[in-house]
């Protein structure tokens, strides 16, 4: 009787032991989880020359910069063959334009277009400065083939990162550059000679914290 016993006992704690290892593994995996990285670009670099407009805020030659954040879970909001339009949250962008600066607190816009001769980045974004309204357009020309077909449908990488940016000669023509617009004040392009840089560092979540 007192043998039958001992061999169920025995056989009870070999089914534990067997099931722990594999319940906490289950544990660690549904606790520590990689959540959807976050795409963070900067652009810095020198402003100037005046390619149109007055400069209302003297920022030829003053130094500048863009920096903006997306999920990589986005999806566009309008794509063509070869573009996609990514529709940022309020706090996605923050410009800084000589001592002028300011974090969006509406939606921004990210914009790739790919071409031949360069992969395109369009930043816009908008904000208040000594309460004018302040709209600002950041064009970056990147090498060709920085970005693979995959940015169209969804906000990745660009590769190298960084890479070098050359100024705008005209308002309309290709090269980096700024446009900004102050109420009241009109609008005025700048070339943007810098770099621009993106990385994507995974972003760990413990799940339970977080329900």
């Amino acid at each position: 009787m007192h043998s039958k016993m001992i061999r169920r006992r025995l056989a009870l704690c070999t089914a534990v032991l067997l099931l722990v290892p594999s319940l906490w593994a289950q544990s660690i995996a549904t606790r520590h989880a990689p959540s959807a990285k976050t795409l963070t670009i900067t652009i810095v670099g020198k402003l100037g020359p005046i390619l149109a407009g007055s400069d209302p805020l003297g920022l030829n030659g003053q130094n500048g910069s863009l920096t903006a954040k997306a999920s990589e879970a986005l999806s566009p909001t309008k794509h063509t063959s070869n573009s996609a339009t990514y529709t940022l949250p309020p706090g996605a962008i923050i410009v800084k334009a000589g001592s002028n600066k300011f974090k969006t607190t509406t939606k921004s816009k990210m914009i790739v277009t790919l071409t031949n001769s360069a992969d395109i980045l369009t930043l816009i974004a908008s904000g208040s400065i000594d309460g004018f309204n302040f709209q600002v357009t950041g064009t970056a020309y990147l090498q060709p083939h920085s970005w693979t077909n995959n940015v169209l449908k969804h906000p990745t990488t660009f590769s190298p990162s960084p890479q070098n940016l050359t100024a705008a000669k005209k308002a309309n023509g290709p090269g980096s550059k700024v446009k900004y617009t102050v109420q009241g004040l009109g609008s005025t392009v700048l070339g943007l000679s810098g770099s621009a840089s993106n990385g994507d560092p995974a972003d760990w979540l413990l799940y339970d914290e977080d329900r």
